[in-house]
């Protein structure tokens, strides 16, 4: 039964891993693209790394996996944040159908 629950969420990592790469070719600017990617990316890959420690049971792969899902949830969104950051301080235009711009707003204060 934990082999089933374990394909299934590596089946589901897979699918959110491929809609993530489907966003980041198809949306418009940087700023949705690195929505796309963090979001999506990181769901899946840690789904992906939770079915294979399912799978695996113990030992070192389930240990590994672990510590590879803890350090992608921590590395991924802190560093689509600062390229975000870095890519709006560069002048990095936003889409021109966008219409809130937050972190402009906030600037202009």
């Amino acid at each position: 039964m934990i082999d089933i629950f374990g394909k299934l969420l590596i089946a589901v990592g897979i699918l959110f891993d491929i809609f993530g790469c489907i966003g980041l070719v198809r949306f418009p600017d940087v700023y949705n693209r690195l929505q796309a990617s963090t979001k999506c990316v990181t769901l899946g890959t840690i789904m992906l790394l939770a079915g294979v420690a399912m799978i695996s049971g113990s030992g070192p792969i389930c240990a590994k996996s672990i510590i590879c899902a803890v350090f992608i949830l921590i590395t991924a969104p802190t560093a689509a944040h600062a390229i975000a950051k870095g890519s709006y301080a560069s002048g990095v235009k936003l889409w021109e159908q966008s219409v809130v711009d937050k972190y402009g707003e906030d600037k202009k204060d």
